[in-house]
């Protein structure tokens, strides 16, 4: 049976041969249409009629071949040579001993598609296509028989990868990964030659065509020469910022199977590690879980290549007591890897994570993250080098790299030892405070253990609370950093901050001072608030209750020597205005500060700031100062050395601001109702004089409060002057009658009102008869005042007057009331002085 088979196949053969012999001489003819005719015909007889295989191999391997490879390399017509590529094609996808043709058709293809220099390359598109996928199919049928036409297969590829058309560029990845998966032996001593090319074209603007030279790249390297791992990184590096998935996607997979299986990858772990856990942050779900897939599984190859030398870790070690929220712990084989090429990772991450690219930086600092995770407590060794990074990362102008690099160093607080991170930070800040080492021990802080962080928080606490960190700066980013740090500090420590409560204070304190700084008022508020809570106070009132004498201690230790730059003032001002009613506590203190910082010969700046506190606590003296009834046992220190001799009169505009604040908290102190008459009379006996100076001063503010003291002063205790007293003060108060402020007219009207009600008999009214006669006739002219206000004011004062002269008033008026404008408000004042009379 097999003889007559093969007896069959020999005459179908003959039949074949006999069809095809007429058609392959048409193949010379000069004329496009009778070759083409030809061709068809050829395709007709081995083509479209069925053959089997060995009778197509014989017909192809003898007769057709040769015909077809010439069409194919020197036909002029482009439909002809399509023709013959195609049967080319068929004859070797069906025949059973391919690599027969491969002398003959190797060098056409070389011609065709890599022609040496003066020769033209195939113009068609469509065809260097054909003719490059029908190169793949001889990779693919003839295996290592393509060996020794490797260096053409090569020298194609080389030209290929490098066509204008982007599906022969994808075509030619898939023969470059071809060629090396058929010929792994010999392949590698050329594979140099392809990465030239695929690096060329790794950047095209198809995203198809970057995904076929990754995957390309991955494959030549992989059976070819590893050293070129090191030409080819930093273009898969960069291929991981790309816009498109895919192309992440084939990054991650080429360096996972690099590490799962590239010969020298031992060797390359430094360089391929990082670009396999980069992708642990891509965007896309399906790219970060491909990632981690292949981690694990490179992971656990190692532990089992490496089983002894981890044998102890595998049977004894244990997962640490304090590991971060919402983090799984990386398997041992990759917490290794990583640990073990960390120093060699590093200075180059770091380097990157300082660069001028925003891209490049964020991607940095998120594998910073992912690095230090991996190394636990081998962090400690690269402490330095990280430290000078991080510091100078946080102040970056990209949010992303800010954050990611806090977290790593929340890291660094987790995993090493206290004792090393807090010296190295806390040394550096001693040395250059700086926001960002503040940022850095706040995030070390926050990862910190409770119980680990314990014993060295009266060091911390203290460190931050000397005067060359909590006051070396005003900035604001300053100041926020160490806002910041208390608050790691309180919500690490909890009630462990009990015993450092006094230093977390001062910090705040002094946080809250900063004038810049007003906008973190609340934040430092809320602070307080925490650190009461944690000591199970009721509220930051109970914390300064708890440290009001450590507070006021703290801050007058150089009281002596302040003016108004110094701190100690400003943290003065929040002791006193913050905490309300827990300043009366500290009363004697707060006097005596007041007392040796508010004398003529101090700062003026200083005074006036301090008045201004003063005054401000006097508005709501019951609820501040005097919350525990107090006050009125240091009334004489505050009228007699703090007031009296500020209101003395010296020149200059900071002399009469300070006689302003000085006129400001006395009218305070008598408006907040809390000195008797007796207190008053003695305020009148030693300010009295000065007061009333201060009714020609230049700022309105000052006269019109200066008018309203007066004026209560008359009529708490007028009655118990002397006339000469009494004699003195209404000149002063009839020129305010003439003052440009309208408020301050009103106010001198009202203590004229006054000083007539002081006249207490008729020995007085006599003796002042004259005075009064004098103030009747100016008081008549201003009730011609254009303001009606001041007319009716007058009005009321010359009601109140009449009382003591009304027919010297009723003479008075009749002489002038012909010259009066508003003669209506003379007749009320006859009326009323008649009413009386009856």
């Amino acid at each position: 049976m097999a003889e007559d088979g093969a007896l069959g196949d020999q005459r179908r053969v003959a039949e074949v041969v006999q069809a095809l012999g007429r058609h392959l001489g048409s193949l010379q003819e000069p004329g496009r249409d009778a070759r083409l005719r030809a061709l068809r015909a050829i395709r007709a007889e081995v083509q479209e009629r069925p053959l089997s295989a060995p009778v197509l191999q014989e017909v192809f391997a003898k007769q057709l071949l040769r015909p077809l490879v010439r069409c194919l390399v020197g036909d002029p017509a482009e439909r002809c040579r399509e023709l013959a590529v195609q049967l080319t094609y068929h004859g070797l996808s069906h025949s059973v001993r391919p690599a027969e043709g491969l002398p003959c058709l190797l060098p056409a293809l070389a011609q065709r598609l890599s022609p040496p220099q003066g020769q033209s390359q195939e113009p068609c598109e469509e065809l260097r296509l054909a003719l490059i996928q029908l190169l793949g199919l001889v990779l693919e049928l003839c295996g290592t028989a393509l060996a020794p036409y490797l260096p053409e297969v090569i020298h194609i590829l080389q030209a290929t990868l490098l066509d204008p058309y982007p599906e022969v560029k994808r075509e030619s990845c898939r023969c470059a990964a071809a060629s090396a998966r058929a010929m792994p032996e010999h392949f590698h001593m050329h594979s140099e030659f392809l990465i030239k090319p695929l690096m060329q074209t790794v950047s095209h603007q198809h995203f198809r065509v970057r995904v076929a030279v990754i995957q390309a790249t991955g494959t030549v390297i992989q059976f070819g020469n590893g050293k070129s791992v090191d030409d080819v990184l930093s273009h898969l590096a960069q291929r991981l910022f790309d816009e498109i998935p895919q192309v992440r996607q084939a990054v991650t997979s080429v360096v996972g199977e690099w590490l799962l299986h590239l010969r020298d990858r031992y060797s390359y772990f430094h360089k391929l590690i990082p670009l396999l856990l980069s992708s642990f942050t891509d965007e896309m779900p399906e790219n970060k879980q491909l990632a981690v897939s292949y981690w694990k599984r490179i992971g656990l190859q190692w532990e089992k290549e490496n089983e002894e030398d981890l044998k102890d870790k595998l049977d004894f070690y244990s997962a640490p007591s304090h590991y971060p929220e919402g983090l799984v712990r990386p398997e041992l084989g990759c917490r290794e890897l990583v640990t073990r090429n960390l120093s060699k990772i590093l200075p180059g991450l770091c380097h990157d994570v300082t660069d001028w690219v925003e891209g490049t930086r964020i991607k940095a600092s998120q594998l910073l993250f992912i690095l230090l995770l991996h190394a636990e407590d081998h962090i400690t060794q690269h402490m330095e080098l990280l430290l000078r990074t991080l510091y100078r990362v946080c102040l970056d102008e990209e949010n992303n790299v800010v954050r990611n690099c806090v977290k790593a160093a929340e890291l660094i607080g987790t995993f090493v030892n206290p004792k090393v991170s807090l010296k190295l930070l806390v040394s550096a800040l001693e040395k250059t405070p700086m926001p960002s080492y503040l940022m850095i021990l706040a995030a070390v802080i926050r990862g910190c253990p409770r119980q680990v962080l314990k014993p060295h928080l009266s060091y911390l606490a203290n460190t931050l609370s000397q005067p060359e960190i909590c006051q070396r700066s005003e900035e604001i980013f300053y100041m926020e950093q160490l806002l910041c740090c208390v608050q790691a500090i309180t919500e690490v420590c909890q009630e462990d901050c009990k015993e450092t409560s006094l230093q977390l204070m001062k910090v705040l304190v002094t946080i809250m001072a900063i004038p810049r700084a007003e906008h973190l008022n609340e934040k430092v508020e809320e602070s307080m608030c925490s650190l009461a809570q944690v000591q199970h106070l009721s509220g930051f009132l109970d914390l300064y209750k708890q440290h009001i004498d450590q507070l006021m201690e703290w801050v007058s230790v150089s009281h002596d020597r302040w003016n108004c730059y110094s701190p100690e003032l400003l943290q003065l001002d929040v002791i006193a205005t913050h905490s309300g009613p827990i300043i009366g506590e500290a009363l004697q203190d707060f006097i005596l500060i007041l007392k040796t910082c508010l004398q003529p010969t101090k700062d003026p700046p200083m005074r006036l700031k301090l008045f201004t506190i003063l005054s401000q606590l006097l508005q709501k003296a019951n609820e501040t100062i005097n919350s525990q009834g107090q006050f009125l046992s240091y009334f004489e220190i505050v009228i007699r050395e703090i007031l009296a001799p500020n209101l003395q009169w010296h020149a200059g505009r900071t002399a009469a601001a300070i006689r302003t604040t000085a006129v400001s908290c006395l009218w305070a102190l008598i408006y907040s109702e809390m000195l008797s008459p007796k207190e008053i009379f003695k305020l009148e006996d030693a300010l009295m004089p000065q007061v009333i100076a201060t009714l020609d001063e230049d700022s309105k503010m000052t006269r019109l409060m200066a008018c309203r003291i007066v004026s209560v002063i008359l009529n708490i205790c007028g009655k118990q002057f002397d006339l000469d007293k009494l004699n003195n003060i209404y000149p002063e108060l009839l020129k305010r009658l003439d003052d440009a402020a309208h408020d301050v007219r009103l106010a001198a009207a009202q203590a004229l009102t006054n000083w007539f009600k002081c006249i207490r008999n008729d020995d007085e009214k006599s003796i002042l008869k004259s005075n009064i006669e004098f103030l009747y006739r100016e008081l008549l002219i201003h009730l011609d005042d254009p303001d009606q206000n001041i007319q009716r004011a007058v009005l009321e004062v010359l009601k109140e007057g009449s009382v003591l002269y009304p027919e010297l008033l009723v003479k008075e008026i009749e002489a002038v009331e012909h010259k009066h404008r508003t003669p209506a408000y003379c007749n009320q004042l006859l009326q009323h002085i008649q009413s009386r009379g009856e």
